[in-house]
């Protein structure tokens, strides 16, 4: 049985540590390529630019050049008769005054040709210069949902550019001393994780987005190695752990951004004491590896047209007493709420709601030890990711249901529905949800009226 006695005591960079425990001036940190933070995405506000202005008035009529062409022959008329109009006599003026005749009419029937083949030609050429204008615009409108994607998020990327950077997880505490927590709504993907004695921990992994603050930072556990090594050599923004586990975290596919050897990144943020009171921001993290300029590879597939799925008004993960998860269907939202024991969960930094595109639930074979992760006898919790598993995928209030499937460490987590075919995320923020096997999801039908 697992231990119930929660772990707080090893993770926290000890007070007094010149290299840790001093507070950073955020200002003087550079961002890291692409970022801007306490800024919101231009990509992800659904904003149209304005549609580029249609051509003059008059569009479909002559040019100028043409309406000049057509003055001209008017006036070559009537400088032709009044040339024509001088004295004459006897039978040779009745002939001039019929050339005369005959050469206006000749002149005006050229004029009209030329009137009619300047309109013809106004209508032909003028209007595609300007339509050619109106569906360069409309294209500038309508492609960038077909351009570039933020990888772990399937979004329009920023600025239509996926920003040229690693990804980055955090290992952020979940124990109810540690809400509200900062960042997790600016992250891609954010795993949840099963630890001693029954409580949860968060790994935040951020890409497209940045934050000015994420925390509160806590040890590493055995389960993130096999979590963070499908996503391309992230970096790993964590505050130590027992030896057995930073041995693996060296051997894993990861960059190990310790904040015990990367003290200077650490903030303090007022009102926040230890063990819940070592943040960084994203900027800080990435600044560490700033060489380092490879985005990862896309962790699942994303669409926008939701798969058949069973209506879902709710999901109940009840972890444990102080980790009891609800995800509500918000149709307004367009999201899952998270609530954890009946209460909103938000975020610190402003009070947003913490939400959800998507939750991935995957049941996992759980087994503990050989470690102890506490002095009051809490053993490793052992999450097993390699294999199989029955898989609830939540979506656009729907549940679909298959099979998650893990060949190996160094490949990606597939979602396979029960016809074989890959289940599809909404674009957006997904929750991973790593629960054990012995612990039942409970689903519940929508509710008339939820907004």
């Amino acid at each position: 049985m697992p231990d119930d006695t929660p772990s707080e005591e090893t993770d926290v960079p000890p007070e007094g540590a010149d290299d840790v425990t001093q507070p950073v001036d955020a200002t003087a940190v550079t961002p890291a390529a692409g970022e801007t933070e306490g800024t919101a995405d231009t990509a992800d506000t659904g904003v149209l630019p304005p549609a580029v202005p249609d051509g003059p008035a008059g569009e479909g009529g002559a040019s100028e050049e043409e309406g000049a062409e057509e003055t001209a022959a008017v006036a070559a008329a009537g400088s032709a008769g009044a040339a024509s109009s001088g004295p004459r006599h006897g039978r040779r003026r009745r002939m001039s005054r019929s050339w005369i005749i005959a050469v206006v009419s000749a002149v005006v029937v050229l004029a009209g040709a030329g009137i009619a083949l300047a309109v013809t030609s106004g209508t032909k050429n003028a209007p595609p210069r300007h339509r050619q204008a109106r569906s360069t615009a409309a294209t500038d409108i309508t492609l960038p949902a077909t351009g570039p994607t933020c990888p772990l998020s399937g979004q329009p990327a920023p600025g239509g550019k996926v920003p040229q950077r690693p990804a980055l997880a955090f290992k952020v505490d979940n124990y109810p001393a540690a809400r509200p927590q900062s960042g997790l709504d600016d992250a891609d993907i954010v795993f949840e994780e099963p630890v001693e004695g029954g409580i949860t921990r968060y790994v935040a992994v951020f890409q497209c987005q940045g934050a000015p603050l994420v925390g509160p930072i806590r040890s590493a556990r055995a389960v993130d190695v096999p979590i963070l090594d499908q996503l391309s050599k992230p970096l790993f923004v964590h505050a130590g752990g027992i030896n057995p586990v930073i041995a693996l975290v060296n051997d894993g596919n990861l960059i190990n951004d310790d904040v015990f050897t990367h003290g200077a990144i650490v903030q303090h943020p007022s009102g926040r004491y230890a063990p819940y009171s070592t943040y960084a921001s994203t900027a800080s993290a990435w600044a560490l590896q700033s060489g380092d300029t490879t985005p990862p590879a896309a962790l699942f597939t994303y669409s926008s047209t939701a798969p058949a799925g069973t209506p879902v008004g709710s999901i109940h993960i009840d972890f444990s007493g102080t980790n009891d998860n609800t995800w509500t269907w918000s149709p307004i939202n367009a999201a899952w709420l998270l609530s954890i024991g009946g209460v909103p969960a938000n975020v610190g930094d402003g009070g947003a709601r913490i939400t959800a595109a998507d939750v991935v639930v995957q049941s996992v074979h759980v087994t503990y030890g050989p470690w102890l992760e506490n002095s009051e006898g809490g053993l490793e919790v052992q999450s097993d990711l390699i294999g199989s598993g029955p898989l609830e995928v939540f979506r656009n209030g729907e549940e679909i249901t298959g099979t998650w499937q893990r060949a190996s460490l160094s490949d990606p987590t597939r979602l396979v529905a029960a016809d074989g075919a890959t289940i599809a995320l909404a674009p957006g923020r997904t929750f991973v949800e790593l629960v054990p096997s012995t612990i039942p999801i409970g689903t519940a039908p929508p509710v008339s009226g939820t907004p």
